[in-house]
């Protein structure tokens, strides 16, 4: 497989779970600790080789852009201000070879049509998707980078996955893979949000992809399911049929941070890293759970 330079991150969603302050802050602008969500999956897409990172957003949402685009007025304040430090905090939230590019998704018609939407930046390369709400926290490579790794060595598209409790199958995509229990593993197919009696298997979908771009034909090929939505899984499971594609348990710790609790969650396990902030962090929590 050919390097992947190219990163789709869908970002359309309206994150109805954290209203009412996503009534005017997109999910992927909440911050964990000092930084929003949307910049740890652009620093894993980064850290993995990407250099072109594809933003598919609704016509409404313009922080995520905005956070991304250079601020003048804010620069020149901090420079004329001798404030160093955070001048170069602003000018790295992206490296100068990476480049920003935003495609709007006119309907919520799913994740496959977000990821379709980002065919014409793509082209016939493989890329990545990464989905902002699954944070995967890693103390060395991430998880990203270490499915770019996998797929070059293997020539092989890769899907990252957790094991989950079986009564949990209904709320992710569950891959097949015909009772391998190796890692990788080789997917024979996936069905989206099975009931615990009929799921292939406890192989949760993740939220991290690398992909052929074949995936775009077929995508175009897959009818629209329930609610009206075209899914990226149903077009997975086709190219499962005719081409390599590996499920891997990645190393690392997702949090899903599309509900409440994984948004805390995470922000106790980044704070606990931060270097000025995590033995106030800790005291407090140790003070917090003795009360």
């Amino acid at each position: 497989m050919l390097k992947v330079r190219k990163a789709v991150f869908p970002v359309a969603g309206l994150g109805t779970r954290f209203l009412p302050a996503t009534k005017t802050v997109p999910k992927e602008m909440l911050p964990i600790v000092d930084r929003p969500l949307i910049q740890y999956a652009v620093d894993e897409a980064i850290e993995a080789g990407c250099d072109t990172l594809v933003f598919v957003t609704n016509r409404y949402k313009h922080a995520v852009a905005d956070y991304f685009d250079k601020a003048y007025e804010l620069e020149q304040k901090l420079e004329k201000a001798g404030k160093q430090d955070l001048l170069a905090m602003v000018r790295e939230v992206l490296p100068a070879h990476v480049r920003a590019v935003f495609v709007t998704q006119a309907e919520a018609l799913g994740l496959g049509h977000a990821v379709l939407c980002a065919e014409p930046v793509v082209g016939n390369e493989p890329f990545a998707v990464l989905l902002p709400d699954d944070l995967i926290w890693t103390r060395g490579r991430g998880a990203l980078g270490q499915m770019v790794d996998l797929a070059a060595s293997r020539n092989a598209s890769v899907i990252a996955v957790q094991e989950v409790p079986r009564a949990q199958t209904g709320s992710y995509g569950i891959v097949d893979t015909a009772g391998d229990e190796g890692n990788p593993a080789r997917i024979h197919g996936m069905v989206e949000k099975p009931a615990p009696e009929d799921a292939p298997g406890t192989r949760a979908v993740v939220g991290r992809y690398v992909l052929s771009p074949r995936v775009f034909e077929l995508l175009r090929d897959t009818a629209p399911g329930r609610g009206g939505e075209i899914q990226l899984t149903d077009a997975l499971a086709r190219l499962a049929t005719s081409s390599n594609v590996l499920a891997y348990a990645f190393e690392g710790m997702r949090f899903d941070c599309g509900t409440r609790i994984g948004l805390v969650e995470a922000t106790i396990r980044y704070a606990l890293d931060h270097p000025e902030l995590a033995d106030r962090a800790r005291d407090f929590m140790r003070a917090a759970l003795a009360e």
